[in-house]
């Protein structure tokens, strides 16, 4: 009996390990880690940022809270380290940065994206801040709109920007890869778009990649790649630095600009020409004039410009083509901001059409207009703001027009030239609920006839 007592515990021992080896989680150890200091690796050579503004985007959805393959780590946790080792890993350069999250749960207010650190000179105090402003995870992952809110906060930034992703890519539709696309449309080739996926899932790697590749520029990475401290600084240095200056060209790189002769599709820039990573000039307009030569470098898409970069304006009134509401303005006419002839600084006493002395300047020089346009012809158009009844309002028009036109008139321009009529307040040009507004609308404009 012994004997056999002595088995059952030896065979009961044996269970016990085995059940309690499978119950054991397997520890992986975090790779070892150093920060990198690249100023220190980069020697003697010349480096500048790479981007005048960026934008971190940190995941603190509901799929973050799940455990991560290093013990101790969730994939949200592991997402703040990494956050943290490349604020550490930046160099000093002039920067502006902000940083945003989406997701959050209840510890934080519950909006789809929040605004952590606003578009300001980079700071690794303020990031870190913002970083650690972030302690929970929960809800949906609206990557879409902290993408579009990323947007926003770069609002009137000119420069090269990017765009830093961190995240597991789960539980997202095609959304964030729609607005990616969005926002390199806006951005143009100044916009580079990074990813990070921290997890195992496919579709996470998928969807994260197609949101780097909306951009002309950018790329995706996995957590793993940029873990070590090599990796950490390859990742800073491929997303923030400019790298050698150009008066050290690298090898195969012939104008010097930082892209290989093979990959160059502009293999001729001038040195010191800021370019994309297909070694093209920036276009940071897309208007098809290279910032380097950009005199209007603020040109809005779609609109045709001169070999300056700037916008058209035909008829010469200090108003472009395409906000010029009156686009045949004569030569040596005062335009106002919407590009039509008026008499600026007229002054009529209040409900009359009397002229003020006043006046007198700005008339004369409209029939100076006339006598450098031989064959100008114009409607005198009378108008004013919404205060008093309608018909007494037309009727003004009308008086105050019709005495704009007796002055031409009494002053040598041939009244076969010109010809009047009053609009009331059919046709305002600003709002009637302010007083600027309304005093925009009390005027008198000349419509060139054709």
């Amino acid at each position: 009996m012994k004997k056999i007592g002595l088995q059952w515990t030896a065979l009961l021992a044996a269970i016990a390990l085995v059940f309690g080896c499978a119950m054991q989680k397997p520890q992986v150890p975090e790779p070892v880690y150093q920060t990198p200091v690249l100023s220190a690796q980069m020697g003697s050579r010349s480096f500048g940022p790479k981007v005048d503004d960026f934008v971190v985007i940190l995941d603190a959805s509901e799929s973050m809270s799940k455990a991560y393959k290093y013990e101790g780590y969730t994939k949200f946790s592991y997402e703040k380290t990494l956050i943290h080792r490349m604020n550490e890993a930046i160099p000093a350069m002039k920067m502006n940065a902000a940083m945003r999250s989406f997701g959050h749960g209840s510890c934080l207010p519950d909006k789809k994206t929040l605004l952590l650190s606003t578009h300001q000179p980079y700071s690794k105090a303020v990031i870190e801040k913002a970083l650690q402003d972030v302690p929970c995870t929960g809800g949906t992952s609206p990557l879409a709109c902290a993408i579009k809110g990323a947007g926003e906060d770069l609002e009137g930034a000119t420069g090269r920007t990017a765009v830093l992703v961190f995240s597991d890519g789960l539980d997202m539709d095609n959304r964030p890869v729609t607005a990616a696309k969005a926002l390199a449309d806006e951005f143009g080739d100044r916009l580079c778009v990074y990813t990070v996926h921290i997890g195992q899932d496919p579709k996470g790697v998928q969807l994260l990649g197609e949101v780097a590749s909306a951009a002309s520029c950018g790329m995706a990475f996995t957590a793993e790649e940029i873990a070590s401290g090599q990796g950490m600084a390859d990742f800073v240095k491929t997303v923030f630095i400019a790298g050698e200056s150009p008066a050290a060209p690298r090898v195969g790189d012939s104008d010097g600009d930082g892209v290989l002769d093979d990959m160059d599709q502009c293999p001729n820039t001038p040195r010191g020409v800021i370019v994309n990573r297909r070694g093209c000039p920036l276009d940071s307009d897309a208007d098809g004039v290279y910032d380097s030569r950009d005199r209007c470098p603020d040109t809005p898409r779609r609109v045709k410009v001169d070999a300056r970069g700037c916008p058209f304006d035909t008829d010469g009134d200090g108003v472009y083509d395409y906000m010029d509401v009156c686009p045949k303005t004569p030569k040596g006419a005062k335009a106002n901001a919407r590009g039509c002839w008026v008499i600026k600084n007229i002054h009529f006493d209040t409900g009359k059409a009397t002229i003020k002395t006043a006046a007198y300047p700005a008339l004369d020089e409209v029939i100076d207009v006339f006598r450098a346009n031989p064959v100008l012809k114009a409607e005198i158009q009378g108008h004013t703001d919404n205060v008093g009844s309608a018909a007494m309002n037309q009727a003004l028009s009308e008086k105050r027009a019709k005495a704009v036109f007796e002055y031409l008139v009494k002053c040598g321009t041939d009244p076969d030239r010109l010809s009047f009529a009053g609009y009331g307040y059919s046709q305002p040009i600003s709002s009637n609920d302010t007083a600027e507004g309304r005093a925009m609308n009390r005027r008198v404009q000349l419509k060139p006839i054709y």
